[in-house]
């Protein structure tokens, strides 16, 4: 597949604030002409929207890690092949609230399946379609944590609920995603206030775009 577009995604643990600042962030870019395409996930299309509301049920805590793996790679395939090759395809900017990098933070390393183990997977889901660019907002798992308890419109799901260790882990599984894919993750400080982080990532995004087309 030889695609012409320009694949981001956005990453970090709970609470970080990349939802609202992608939110921001998209909008800034559509009124400057940018053809952008933003989705999420889990989720961004119909079937995978509705794995979303099994893997983020809070009724669901008896749920296997492999069984989570396995749905998380399920909901991604389909959103692939539904949304983000075919814009990609038709030369646009594709931004995602999340991708494969996630998986190999939460289930890989957070819930002990193996980084490795868990990519294999995702790589039978996605086949060798990578972003070309990661933003990675980082933030001591309490602080998020807090930022959620505080915000009583955002959805608190399944993974709000677990331990602070377990959080701790996901940001540790992050870390180590980074170490793997240097080149690809630029890693933002969500510690700073919405407005400084929002500013930020438009900069990082317009300059690499810019390069892009070049």
């Amino acid at each position: 597949m030889n695609n012409q577009g320009f694949f981001i995604t956005i990453e970090g643990p709970e609470g970080a604030g990349k939802t609202t600042v992608m939110s921001d962030v998209v909008a800034q870019l559509k009124k400057e002409g940018y053809d952008i395409v933003s989705t999420r996930e889990p989720g961004g299309i119909r079937i995978s929207e509705h794995i979303r509301e099994v893997i983020l049920n809070n009724a669901y805590t008896e749920m296997d890690g492999r069984t989570e793996a396995l749905l998380y790679a399920a909901a991604r395939r389909q959103h692939l092949v539904e949304k983000i090759e075919p814009a990609l395809n038709e030369n646009k900017i594709v931004l995602c609230d999340r991708f494969i990098d996630a998986s190999l933070a939460y289930q890989g390393h957070a819930r002990g399946l193996g980084i490795d183990e868990v990519l294999s997977i995702n790589e039978f889901a996605i086949g060798k379609l990578m972003p070309h660019l990661t933003l990675l907002f980082d933030l001591e798992p309490s602080v998020g944590l807090k930022r959620i308890a505080k915000h009583d419109e955002r959805e608190k799901n399944r993974l709000d609920a677990e331990s602070l260790a377990f959080h701790e882990a996901v940001r540790e599984g992050y870390q180590e995603v980074v170490r793997r894919y240097p080149d690809r993750i630029h890693v933002v400080d969500a510690s700073k206030s919405q407005e400084e982080v929002t500013e930020y990532v438009l900069n990082v995004l317009k300059n690499s775009l810019s390069s892009r087309m070049k």
